[in-house]
Parts: C-alpha cells; structure tokens; sequence
C-alpha cells in the first residue's frame, strides 16, 4: 500500500481510539491529483448527515491538465462505510470531546483507501506529557547506539 498522504498533525492533537478503513467517491481530475501527492489532510474532519459520512476541509488540488470540468477544491466527499459502522461511529461523535479525523490516504489494489480514526481531543498538559515521552525516548535510543 501506497500512501498518499498522513495527518501527522491528528497524532499529536488526538488520542487515537478506533481507526476504520473507508472509500471515497471521488471524480477522475481528483484521482489524478491524489496520483501526483497534492493533497492535503491537515484541516480535514468527518461529518455525519442523513446517515452518511463526509470528509470535509480535506484538499485536493486542481489538475492543471484537466479540461473545462475540473473539480473544487475543498468540496465534502462522501465515505463508503457500512451503515453499522456509520451509526456506530455518529453515535460516539456525539459525546462531548469525541471527534473522528482521517488519519492517512492511501492507494489499495488500485483504488484510494482512507484511514479515519475516532479520536479524543488532547489538552495542553497531555500535549507537553508526550513530547516529553518523545524526547526520553529519542536520548535513550541515541544512548544505546554509543
């Protein structure tokens, strides 16, 4: 599997809980972007409506070569899930704190594949604790390689 693009940014602002494997509907001037790596997922989130799910504020850019009827840019595309998982995670999205990212895009036997994760938000405090995880545990790997 290929990967398009990773939300690095949602590992660093989240706690991540459950992570589902999705389609996405998408038209051919989007697939030839996302073939090219000009996407971007930093400000994107999944929205429940009418029992569907969409990715919001996920970016992809403007095929140069496509003719008159290229795609927008930052339009909702739609998620292919199941109808138990779409209820399933809808119904968590609803407590408070809960929130559910796309993780990373990726290509899986020719089609495009995106990683979504039901996510708690992390506070300033959790933020600085797994920084400092971080560095602990780059000095002991450096200590080891002496």
């Amino acid at each position: 599997m290929k990967d398009i693009a990773v939300n690095r940014k949602a590992y660093h602002d989240f706690f991540i809980e459950d992570t589902y494997e999705a389609g996405l509907v998408l038209q051919g001037s989007e697939i030839k972007s996302l073939r090219k790596g000009k996407v971007s997922l930093k400000e994107a989130y999944v929205s429940f409506t009418h029992g569907e799910a969409f990715v919001k504020g996920m970016n992809i850019s403007v095929y140069k070569e496509a003719t008159y009827n290229n795609h927008d840019e930052t339009r909702d595309r739609k998620l292919l899930l199941h109808k138990r998982e779409i209820e399933k995670l809808s119904g968590k999205c609803k407590i408070q704190g809960y929130t559910c990212v796309p993780l990373r895009l990726y290509f899986k036997d020719g089609r495009v594949k995106i990683e979504i994760a039901l996510a708690k938000g992390k506070t300033l405090y959790d933020k600085r604790e797994s920084d400092k995880k971080k560095t602990m545990e780059r000095q002991a790997k450096q200590l080891l390689r002496r």
